[in-house]
Order: structure tokens, then C-alpha cells, then sequence
């Protein structure tokens, strides 16, 4: 006789408890991030394996890394060896009850066909707002299992944001249902990080990096709003405008000489037949960055009575990097759109760069982390000093970031849309040295500002050496 195998689970909290025992036939779980959303998905997935023998499960997230990370590798780390069987080929789970859990990922609509003929018990949907409405349709017609003695069930979790944002905001939360749909099996359990108690325990500072968000983020992901208004995606840029002369609570400064020992660094954001950006950045010694220069101008159409070819635009940078007394002589690492190094014919863009002795280093595509750490150099410490400034000369920069918008479909990102290239260009080097958010609560900087505040303005270039650089208009 084999001996009996038990599983250690945690004690769930009380949000968690209600999703256990929820018994709608559509169950909403979540609402902000940081809500133990991926362990209820399996630990519930394990109770009703065990209280209905034979029972089959679905666990759908939107491509196959996130599935494994958040649901396979935990599950066959959760499970005590000799207790399950697990089939790689069909992304399985079988226990010895008869009871199953697979496994499937929904990255789009093509993937729809992979469901066909497909039946199950109870199926989850993990992160359900990455989704579509008619996904999200397809999908939950395959509860429909045989058996008349399970439940038939479908389970989702969510977050604000997301191309599913307007769906499980009308269904969930706002209750409005068009016909055919009945109020009766829809049900919304909202939990949040402060309900998620071991989060709390294992990362205490979790709170304060989201209280560190711009407002209309932290209502979304911090008290889990789904009313997040679509409006300026970087609400935290100041500029003071041009008679305000204190550094404090403004981005937007006037130029100074760059002192000896700052680092370089140029980021870049090649567009055919769009606007191409290139700025260049100053670090101080306490890691505050500063964009200092830019370039900006269209691919597609002509510009003073000549084109910016990728010919023009790295010689450009060239002759302003040989010339330019910030530049001249210094050793300047660059950071550009990994998209430079395609070439489908001919010669790459990269490889044009290199021609000119301008070089790159692959950036980081990830968007909303990349606005994440733009978000982050924003942010005022308690004393008003922020970790990003801004010359005034750069007007480029300080026209385009007020005018972003949050993406309707998705808030965490913004509208691609709009004129974002040097929000692009900009992201690529902030990602490339990341920072922890701040708290309010933490002592502001001197040093680096101290000394910037006693440069003698005679020291600045004249104006006409800055126009040349400020932007190129279109």
C-alpha cells in the first residue's frame, strides 16, 4: 500500500478565501497589483482537483514564458515527488485521482485554433485584461466538460489596464450586461497588495514603489481603480516656465558648463519616414542625469532643402560630437533602438552609424518598465529635487513629453500614436542604468546641485552655438 502524501499549503487570506469558495459560474479575482492572484489560480486549482476526482482544468495565460514562470515551475515545485505525473508534450498535470491540469497560452487570435475541439471543467485566465472580449468568448465555450458532477466554472484575474480593460470593467465591475449575458453568474472579489499578506512579508518595500507612481498609475495600481482617466501619460514633468529660477519642483533648467569627471552618454531612436531622435546626457556623481543636447528631425520629407538620410543624421552627430566643447574629447557610450541593427537588404542603420565612428549598444525594448524608470528620475524627492533635468535648449524633449497620452487600451503604456520618439530614445538609456524608486520620505541630494548653482551664467555658450542643436523642425 503507498504511503499518503501530503502538500504543505499557506494559510490563504481573506480574499483569497472567498475565491476558494466562490461558486459563479465567472469569478473575477484581483483589481491592483501585488493581490496573490497566480498562487489562488493554483492553489484553487489543487482543492477542486481533490474534492471532484477526475475533474479537468485549463490554465490559460498570454504566451508560454509567463505560463511556465507563474503556474508550471511553481506547480511541479509545489508538488511532492511520486504524487503527480507530468506530460511535457501536453503541458499536463495528471494526479492520482484521475483529476488534470494543463496548461495553454493565448498570445492572439491565431492562437484561437488550437483551442478547437478543446473541453474542460474549470478554466482560468490569468491576467484576463491582456485578452480580448472575443478571445475571452472562444475561450470560456470550452467549459463544457462531460462530467454532471463537477463544476463548470471559469475563473479570471485582472488588473486594471490592458486591451481587455473595457470588458472585465463592464462585466465585473460595472455589472452592465447586454443580452444573453446574466447578472446572476458574474462575481468580483477585489484584492489588492494589502490584502496579500506574505507579499508584504517578503517585500515590505513593495507599497512605497507603487505609492512612488504619478497619480493616475498609483489609483490603478495601488487601490486597484478602474476609472483611471486617459489623459497625460507624464503628468510628472514640470517646467516652470521662463521666469521661475529655483531648481526645485522643475525638470526644465538653464544650461551650464558640464563639470570635469561627469560621464556622456547618447541614446537614439531611428524612424523611416518619421521623426529620428538623438540626445545626449550628462551623469553627475550622485547618478542624477541630465539631457544636455538633441537632435530631431523627420526621415521623410525635406529639411532646410535636404533630406535626413541616415548619411546626414550620423554625420551630424559625428561632426557635433568632434565640435561641440560638451562633446569634443570625450568618451561617449551610446544606447539606441535594438530595431537599428535590422537590415532586410543592403546595409543596416547601425552599420551606417559605425561608417561615422558612432556606435550603440543595444537598448532595452521593454516599454512599460522603460516609462517606469522615466517615471521614477521624475519624481521629487522631499526636498524637490528629482533625478532627471532637463536644458532648457532641449525643446524638443519639452514639447513632445507633455503631449503623450495613456493608450486607451492599455493604461500602464501610452499611446504609441503620438509623437514619441524622444520618449522612446529616452527610455533606452534610463533603462540602460536603472533606478529603485524614491519615497518622499528620503533625504534629498546636495552635492552635484550645490556646486551647479554656483556656475556664472557668463560661462554658458552663446545662444547662437545652442539653436543649432535645440531641434530641427520638420
Amino acid at each position: 500500500m503507498s504511503a499518503k502524501k501530503y502538500i504543505d499549503i499557506p494559510a490563504p487570506n481573506k480574499k483569497q478565501k472567498l475565491f476558494f469558495t466562490d461558486e459563479h459560474k465567472y469569478v473575477a479575482y484581483g483589481g491592483a497589483r501585488g493581490g496573490g492572484k497566480s498562487w489562488a489560480v493554483r492553489v484553487n486549482a489543487l482543492l477542486l482537483a481533490a474534492k471532484y476526482p477526475g475533474i479537468s482544468q485549463l490554465i490559460i495565460r498570454r504566451s508560454y514564458p509567463e505560463l511556465y514562470a507563474n503556474h508550471i515551475k511553481p506547480f511541479l515545485k509545489l508538488l511532492p515527488k511520486g504524487s503527480y505525473k507530468y506530460n511535457d508534450t501536453k503541458k499536463e498535470i495528471r494526479l492520482p485521482n484521475g483529476s488534470t491540469i494543463s496548461f495553454r497560452y493565448c498570445a492572439s487570435d491565431k492562437d484561437l485554433l488550437n483551442f478547437q475541439g478543446t473541453e474542460c471543467d474549470v478554466m482560468y485566465i490569468d491576467e484576463a485584461t491582456q485578452i480580448t472580449e472575443e478571445q475571452f468568448r472562444v475561450l470560456s465555450a470550452c467549459v463544457r466538460g462531460a462530467s454532471d458532477h463537477v463544476p463548470k466554472r471559469c475563473y479570471i484575474t485582472c488588473n486594471p489596464g490592458g486591451v481587455g480593460h473595457s470588458w472585465v470593467k463592464r462585466l465585473f465591475v460595472d455589472r452592465q450586461y447586454k443580452s444573453g449575458e446574466k447578472a446572476e453568474e458574474y462575481s468580483f472579489i477585489q484584492a489588492g497588495v494589502r490584502d496579500n499578506k506574505a507579499l508584504m512579508e517578503s517585500q515590505p518595500d513593495y507599497i512605497s514603489q507603487l505609492e512612488a507612481l504619478p497619480p493616475k498609475l498609483k489609483e490603478a495600481w495601488l487601490e486597484g481603480s478602474w476609472d483611471v482617466h486617459m489623459g497625460q501619460f507624464f503628468e510628472d514633468f514640470f517646467d516652470r516656465g521662463e521666469h521661475y529660477t529655483d531648481r526645485q519642483y522643475t525638470h526644465v533648467i538653464e544650461p551650464f558648463e558640464i563639470p570635469e569627471g561627469w560621464r556622456i552618454y547618447r541614446s537614439f531612436d531611428w524612424g523611416y519616414n518619421r521623426p529620428f531622435s538623438c540626445g545626449w546626457w550628462a551623469v553627475d556623481f550622485d547618478g542624477v542625469v541630465y539631457r544636455i543636447l538633441e537632435m530631431y528631425g523627420c526621415t521623410g520629407t525635406p529639411n532646410e532643402g535636404v533630406r535626413w538620410t541616415p548619411e546626414r543624421v550620423f554625420s551630424e552627430i559625428a561632426r557635433t560630437e568632434r565640435e561641440h566643447r560638451w562633446l569634443r574629447g570625450k568618451r561617449i557610450g551610446g544606447v539606441a533602438d535594438p530595431a537599428i541593427w535590422d537590415a532586410e537588404t543592403g546595409e543596416s542603420i547601425a552599420e551606417c552609424a559605425a561608417r561615422h565612428g558612432v556606435y550603440f549598444t543595444k537598448g532595452d525594448h521593454a516599454r512599460v518598465p522603460g516609462w517606469m524608470q522615466l517615471h521614477y528620475r521624475l519624481s521629487f524627492d522631499e526636498n524637490g529635487f528629482p533625478m532627471l533635468y532637463v536644458f532648457k535648449n532641449c525643446k524638443a524633449f519639452i514639447r513632445t513629453l507633455p503631449l503623450l497620452q495613456y493608450d486607451a487600451q492599455r493604461p500602464e503604456d501610452l499611446d504609441s500614436s503620438g509623437e514619441d520618439h524622444i520618449a522612446d530614445e529616452t527610455r533606452y538609456f534610463l533603462m540602460s542604468r536603472p533606478i529603485k524608486p524614491r519615497t518622499k520620505a528620503e533625504a534629498g541630494r546636495n552635492g552635484g546641485l550645490k556646486l551647479l548653482l554656483d556656475i556664472d551664467s557668463a560661462a554658458l555658450p552663446p545662444p547662437s552655438k545652442l539653436q543649432r542643436m535645440e531641434i530641427i523642425d520638420e
